[in-house]
């Protein structure tokens, strides 16, 4: 589905990605690991067309995105839920949830409104609390559910695990397992290694801007030259 081939991007005259190549197939569950300041988010963001990229390609399903804006790209499938949660703190839960379907039509909000609720059920009793009054585990439920009200066939995800206590991040990744299960594509960028390798068929490793592993995530589990480069050890 997603094909990226030798993607720079950066911010002013900096660069901060030069060179990243990788795939995702259709229903398909990839991580892609790394320390502080590997490039992570700012490659969530030219993936999704809010950083734009300065070379190379982005191909979503055989056509060429490479500059495609962040709405024509959820309007293909294309659907990121950003580090931080990035709520609307005095909007309720359904609110939340609305704007995050704002795209479809009244019946796919419902219809996706009832999926997301059943998925976190947690959610569904606080519909009418605001969701800054979440707590942190939550919020990031509801930041999930709320990318997918948009009908995602691809969702990519910015460090679910962030700020979370232990219990909490497995019953994000058990979620994403079961949205794994039911066919949807799913791209983690994190830190935590042992949970997204875990979890994940096939896996990245960014280190300075750079892929500098990849392989299927039982073999990068295994690999020495993997836990170095995710510490930042030259």
């Amino acid at each position: 589905m997603l094909k990226v081939e030798g993607l720079s991007a950066g911010y002013g005259g900096g660069t901060v990605l030069e060179d990243v190549s990788l795939t995702v197939g259709e229903g398909e569950f990839v991580a892609l690991v790394g320390s502080n300041n590997a490039g992570k988010t700012t490659l969530v963001n030219a993936l999704t067309g809010i950083v734009p990229v300065r070379s190379g390609t982005k191909h979503w399903c055989g056509e060429d995105v490479t500059r495609s804006s962040t709405r024509d790209l959820v309007r293909r499938g294309v659907v990121q839920v950003p580090e931080g949660h990035q709520l609307f703190p005095e909007m309720t839960v359904a609110e939340n949830l609305m704007v995050g379907g704002a795209l479809s039509g009244r019946t796919e909000r419902k219809e996706a409104t009832d999926r997301v609720l059943g998925l976190f059920p947690r959610l569904s009793e606080r519909t009418r609390q605001a969701a800054g009054t979440l707590s942190g585990g939550e919020q990031q439920m509801l930041a999930i559910a709320c990318g997918l009200m948009a009908g995602p066939r691809l969702l990519i995800l910015d460090e679910p695990s962030l700020g979370l206590a232990p219990k909490i991040v497995q019953t994000v990744f058990a979620a994403l397992a079961e949205l794994h299960r039911q066919g949807l594509a799913i791209l983690v960028i994190e830190q935590n290694l042992k949970i997204s390798l875990a979890h994940a068929e096939r896996g990245y490793v960014l280190e300075r801007g750079r892929v500098v592993f990849d392989a299927d995530s039982e073999s990068l589990a295994r690999d020495d030259r993997v836990t170095a480069a995710y510490l930042g050890i030259s």
